[in-house]
């Protein structure tokens, strides 16, 4: 049997990679292209977005829409909301997932059989929207900032990857500490936090994400305006008119030769870029963390 060129070999791996990056170029398109919409359309001005034709560059450039954005005073509410509930949420629920993956690694761990399949059950099955609000109410979280941080300091899928990772950290290094006279707290916070920097950076990306993506615990855990999220914001200013319309409200005070311009379209798609915007910024920051951190809590063949 012949065996085939090496120069067919060639253009057919050729012809792959250039049908490949075609395919990539335009996957990557469809990503990038609404975020962009709503740049271009967020930086022209209101009157002149409305003949149309603005898709991929600003016809009349303006910044009057994120002025408008940034005087309203409840999107800057909301803003601090969201910032503090990202902050807090993701440094406490790192902290906790971490402190128990490190005691679920520990072999000495008493009923550690018994802890493992009562955790794992939390992620297929829950008992209902309805019992869960009322647990909400009868914790007193109800209208209360920390409905927010306390149900998500511990989650499940988040410990089965942190867990995977340190259970591959040098457990010689963990007895020469204890030798050492170091306490299980100290072993913590001074050997394994620092070792396991890649897989709690990923693990915090995902948290932060998810927190600043989050509109339905603000939608069904609390009642206050000084409460809600930028994205349940957002998705007011979306559906509700009346929001959208009363979003340029401060700003025909405080920039009155700039506010004739303003329409709710324009203002809308300006919100939307400051809501996805810091989520976009972050990433780059942690991206070196994040291939690292998945596969090294892989399974290993």
């Amino acid at each position: 049997m012949s065996k085939p060129k090496k120069g067919t070999l060639l253009n057919r791996n050729t012809a792959f990679d250039r049908v490949n990056y075609f395919v990539m170029l335009i996957l990557a398109f469809v990503m990038v292209y609404p975020l962009w919409y709503c740049i271009a359309g967020s930086l022209n001005e209101g009157i002149d977005y409305i003949r149309g034709g603005v898709f991929l560059w600003p016809r009349k450039w303006t910044l009057a829409n994120y002025k408008a954005v940034f005087l309203d005073k409840a999107i800057l509410n909301a803003f601090g909301v969201t910032i503090l509930k990202c902050l807090i949420g993701t440094v406490t629920s790192v902290l906790c997932t971490a402190m128990a993956s490190y005691a679920i690694t520990r072999p000495r761990l008493k009923l550690k059989k018994l802890y493992i399949p009562f955790i794992m059950l939390t992620m297929f099955f829950s008992g209902g929207l309805i019992p869960y609000f009322i647990l909400i109410v009868d914790l007193n979280l109800y209208d209360s900032f920390w409905v927010y941080i306390i149900p998500t300091m511990f989650s499940a899928y988040n410990m089965i990857i942190i867990q995977s990772f340190m259970r591959d950290l040098s457990a010689e290094l963990i007895e020469s500490a204890k030798l050492d006279g170091a306490s299980e707290y100290r072993i913590f916070f001074q050997i394994i936090l620092p070792l396991s920097k890649p897989v709690l950076a990923t693990i915090a990306l995902f948290t932060v994400v998810t927190h600043w993506n989050s509109y339905f615990d603000s939608m069904m855990y609390t009642s206050s305006q000084e409460l809600q999220t930028i994205q349940l914001f957002l998705k007011k200013v979306i559906t509700d008119p009346s929001v959208s319309r009363g979003l340029g409200s401060a700003a025909t005070i405080a920039i009155p030769d700039q506010a004739a311009t303003l329409t709710p379209q324009v203002v809308k798609l300006a919100t939307m870029v400051v809501t996805a915007l810091p989520v976009v910024c972050i990433y780059p920051f942690l991206q070196r963390y994040f291939v690292k951190g998945v596969t090294m809590g892989a399974v290993k063949g």
